[in-house]
């Protein structure tokens, strides 16, 4: 796997020069802000636009987070991969006067420490570097040989409103940096979200993503545009033996042509579906369990102590004919200020 990771970087890097001043449709170009975050939402398979009523919300759908009532911190770590790839998330939230929220979501996928032999290929003869491999007098010099990081960043400015007891609105500033090596780009979105409460226990929401096309730009000149992504869901909770249980389903409608890695797809319109459930007792303990968009099957729990949760997740790929990926464990924790004097005024 290191070694497919290391082609590719190399690949990358050998492409960029000559791509300067091109504009396209990145497919997949925004990948990286679809990995989710929290140790409850991707339990649940990442079915979470429904239920969002935490600092979570900030990614999952920004509206949720005006269900808040005392400030949050929050933190996550991930590795994948046999830990070649790390992926880390905080976040604070804060509410504000009757019915306002404030967050910020700070996100990092990276690679680091990979080998760059670009100008490490030499000359046996004259130690001169050299880029043809194929010559009879090329070698590696290992002394050459430096190191470079791939970084995408994301961070999440969100705002939410709560307009009625039934209805709550919301939108994110997202500015989106990004590194390999010597080159980097920028990136400012934009996204908005509802969740609606028709009746008693039954939630239903939408996050609509980069809802104006997103723009990364390279500083090599390469301009990459992250279509919209709309994203549906509803949620239901109901008693049982003596808790509660949430089922959960989300939909991703992605218009990237994602012909063949899409659960299914009309035209150039895919669609991915998220299911999650969650038990909880008496909000002491949590289990959960999910099936998300990349065809994964998640489980995960969670225990709430007083002013911290602390939540868990598992998710493994599909076993392959050849190998299989190394399981992916997540831990989240949320941290609640709640003190009389940290409560929502009005609450």
């Amino acid at each position: 796997m290191l070694k497919k990771i290391l082609i590719v970087s190399f690949s990358i890097l050998i492409y960029f020069p000559f791509v300067r001043s091109q504009t396209v449709i990145g497919k997949y170009a925004g990948e990286f802000l679809a990995i989710g975050v929290g140790g409850r939402p991707l339990g649940m398979g990442g079915a979470y636009v429904a239920i969002a009523n935490d600092i979570t919300a900030g990614y999952y759908n920004p509206a949720g987070l005006a269900q808040i009532n005392y400030p949050e911190i929050s933190l996550m770590h991930e590795e994948r991969f046999g830990s070649l790839v790390n992926y880390d998330y905080a976040a604070v939230a804060i509410p504000y006067g009757k019915d306002l929220s404030f967050g910020l979501s700070i996100m990092r996928l990276g690679v680091d420490g990979i080998p760059d032999t670009r100008n490490a290929l030499v000359d046996q003869n004259t130690g001169q570097i050299i880029y043809d491999i194929n010559l009879p007098s090329a070698r590696l010099d290992y002394s050459k040989i430096t190191e470079f990081s791939d970084q995408d960043w994301a961070f999440y400015l969100t705002m939410a409103k709560k307009q009625s007891d039934k209805f709550f609105y919301g939108g994110n500033v997202k500015i989106i940096y990004r590194s390999i090596a010597e080159y980097n780009a920028y990136g400012v979105g934009f996204d908005i979200g509802a969740l609606y409460f028709p009746f008693e226990n039954f939630s239903l929401g939408a996050n609509i993503q980069d809802i104006t096309t997103t723009f990364v730009t390279w500083s090599t000149g390469r301009t990459e545009l992250i279509t919209p992504t709309a994203k549906v869901g509803s949620a239901y909770q109901f008693e049982f033996l003596g808790g509660r249980i949430i089922p959960a389903l989300d939909l991703d409608i992605r218009f990237e042509n994602r012909q063949y890695a899409s659960e299914f797809h009309v035209g150039p319109v895919s669609f991915d579906a998220h299911f999650g459930l969650e038990y909880n007792f008496k909000n002491l303990f949590m289990i959960r369990a999910g099936y998300n968009d990349v065809k994964q099957f998640t489980i995960g729990a969670g225990i709430k102590l007083p002013k911290l949760n602390i939540d868990y997740s598992f998710a493994r790929f599909s076993q392959s004919d050849i190998e299989r990926l190394p399981d992916t464990h997540r831990i989240s924790l949320i941290l609640t200020l709640e003190e009389p004097k940290f409560l929502r005024s009005g609450s």
